[in-house]
């Protein structure tokens, strides 16, 4: 799968490492930003970018890393149709995809080490949306959508 990857400088390094984690998985990642640890780029170009690519159906899933994983996490959420989490923990990272098929990650180069982040990836790759009672509840942040600029 294609999976799309941005960050800005303080999440450069993680994202370089999870571009490779990526591969070892089979996967194709994509970069959408920041081609260096002192690029002064801000992060909500790189989620805007990444967050339109989802929105408009490009791609199905993308991830985006900073330094908290909060400030990308917001600027990805602001794009209509898309569904970004901030996850610091296995459990959150699965119940992102699972219960509110979110179709970023959003995580803090700051806040997890490069295990957690592996992990926090492999969970959230996993899993799929489970639809039952959760597709009601995506439904109408779905419905919030309507009437936003895309």
């Amino acid at each position: 799968m294609r999976i799309p990857i941005g960050s800005d400088a303080n999440g450069y390094t993680l994202k370089e490492h999870l571009k490779r984690r990526l591969m070892e998985l089979g996967h194709t990642p994509v970069d959408f930003g920041c081609s260096g640890p002192t690029e002064e780029i801000d992060y909500p170009d790189v989620a805007r970018q990444l967050a339109t690519a989802v929105a408009e159906e490009e791609i199905d899933r993308g991830i985006l890393v900073c330094g908290t994983g909060i400030g990308m996490a917001i600027a990805a959420n602001k794009v209509p149709g898309v569904r970004a989490a901030c996850c610091h923990d296995p459990y959150s990272a699965e119940r992102a995809r699972k219960s509110n098929n979110a179709q970023i990650l959003a995580l803090g180069a700051q806040i997890v080490g490069l295990q957690v982040a592996d992990k926090l990836l492999e969970h959230w790759l996993a899993s799929e949306f489970e639809g039952g009672r959760s597709a009601r509840k995506v439904r109408k942040l779905v419905e919030m959508d309507v009437g936003k600029e895309r």
